[in-house]
C-alpha cells in the first residue's frame, strides 16, 4: 500500500471517528506493549503512542507513565483528553509522517513529555 493509502486510512480512524480493528492491535502492537512501558520510563516519558496499518485496517495503542494502556478508539479518545486543544492539529501534522513511516515498514511511535509550569 503507498504512503498517501495510509494516510487516507490515518485520517479516517484519527481524525473523522473510523472504526479500528482489535485483531491488529493484538497482532502487531500487543507484542510491544513491554517495549513501550520500559521506554517510558527509560525516556521518562508521561505517555506515548503508536499506530498502524495493515492490508486497510488501523490499529492504535497509547500507554500512560502510570501503566494504564489504552487500545484503538479508547486510545484516541485518550488522546483527545491528553490534547484537548491541539489534537486535530497535531493530527494533520503528524499523520502524513505516521504514513511514510509505515509504508517503510516501520512503527512510528511517540514518547511525549508534558511541560509543567
Amino acid at each position: 500500500m503507498t504512503a498517501k493509502k495510509i494516510e487516507k486510512l490515518l485520517n479516517q480512524a484519527l481524525l473523522h471517528e473510523g472504526k479500528m480493528e482489535y485483531a491488529l492491535y493484538e497482532h502487531e502492537l500487543m507484542e510491544i506493549l513491554d517495549d513501550l512501558k520500559l521506554s517510558i520510563k527509560r525516556d521518562k516519558d508521561d505517555y506515548i503512542f503508536t499506530v498502524t496499518e495493515n492490508r486497510g485496517h488501523v490499529a492504535m495503542l497509547l500507554v500512560e507513565k502510570s501503566g494504564r494502556v489504552y487500545i484503538n478508539e479508547q486510545a484516541r479518545e485518550r488522546l483527545k483528553v491528553l490534547w484537548p486543544v491541539a489534537y486535530e492539529s497535531n493530527m494533520r501534522r503528524f499523520i502524513p509522517d505516521f504514513a511514510q513511516q509505515l509504508d517503510e515498514g516501520e512503527l512510528p511511535i511517540n514518547g511525549v513529555k508534558v511541560a509543567r509550569t
